[in-house]
């Protein structure tokens, strides 16, 4: 499967330690390990961050061909804080190099001549217009192209007529259970919260066939077919969360795209997310045999 991953690349910065980070980067990461090929379109600064952040790229087995340097601006980073239950919370400065991807019609035909099947994005990088633009452009350059929106909400860098704008491209929408209900109270309404009824209102909202809904260690839910099913988690010891929703996705995505039953699809993914959870870092090494 090729797949382009957009948006940020970014520093995960800890108390002692930083770690490459980034959704759409954690994401390539972990599809390339399932045996994709991912062509990463993001920006670094021309740094030490952005210097460091290519070469580990390269270590990942990711191409740094669609990965631009912009001399105005730095290379992300995110400020990261851990809870007793290994939850994280961000602090993110902007703009950043990310924010500033540049992109003309020789970048979409190369882009084009790759033949993805997928395109992934989240909404912190489309945040800036620019970057949600170059978003449209890609999805009408390449006919057919199928697109996969991970929600990653990060308070105070997103407002709901962007989701709402960026749901409308999504063939599957992946989020988490808290910003199902908030999307919910603010579109249906606040009240008794059915993770259900939120599903099928966005799914016929925005056309999307399927909504895949992580659960933490309960799991996930997903909306296919026309009915909402829940798989049962994998219980392990949580090092951090940093990371372990994007390799979910890559690992659903992976599954979906083989056409696997969602079952499968669904508990393959809870396996690579809970193992990503009990190691330390946003990437860190793991082999497909040890989800099966």
């Amino acid at each position: 499967m090729q797949i382009v991953s957009l948006g940020e690349v970014l520093w995960d910065v800890f108390k002692l330690k930083e770690f490459l980070g980034g959704a759409p980067l954690n994401f390539a990461a972990n599809a390339q390990r399932l045996g994709n090929h991912v062509a990463l379109l993001t920006a670094v600064g021309v740094d030490e961050r952005g210097a460091r952040a290519l070469a580990e790229m390269k270590a990942l087995g990711l191409t740094t061909e669609f990965a631009q340097s912009d001399a105005n601006h730095a290379t992300g980073t995110a400020i990261v804080v851990i809870d007793g239950e290994g939850n994280a919370s961000y602090v993110i400065e902007r703009p950043a190099a990310f924010d500033c991807l540049h992109v003309d019609d020789a970048l979409l035909a190369r882009l084009a001549a790759l033949r993805p099947e997928w395109i992934y994005y989240g909404t912190l990088a489309q945040a800036r217009g620019e970057n949600e633009a170059i978003l449209c452009r890609i999805v009408k350059r390449i006919p057919g192209v199928k697109c996969f929106y991970d929600l990653n909400l990060r308070k105070g860098h997103w407002n709901l007529p962007l989701v709402h704008r960026l749901s409308a491209h999504a063939t599957v929408l992946k989020l988490n259970e808290d910003e199902a209900e908030l999307l919910s109270a603010l579109t249906l309404g606040e009240g008794s919260f059915n993770l259900e009824a939120f599903c099928r209102h966005w799914s016929a909202t925005h056309g999307m066939t399927t909504i895949c809904v992580t659960l933490g260690s309960k799991g996930c839910a997903v909306f296919f077919d026309d009915r909402l099913e829940t798989y049962e988690g994998i219980k392990v010891n949580v090092v951090d969360t940093v990371g372990a929703g994007d390799a979910f996705a890559a690992a659903f995505l992976h599954g979906f795209e083989l056409g696997w039953p969602m079952e499968r699809t669904a508990r393959f993914a809870n396996a690579v997310g809970a193992l990503v959870a009990s190691r330390a870092g946003a990437t860190p090494a793991w082999t497909p045999d040890e989800c099966l």
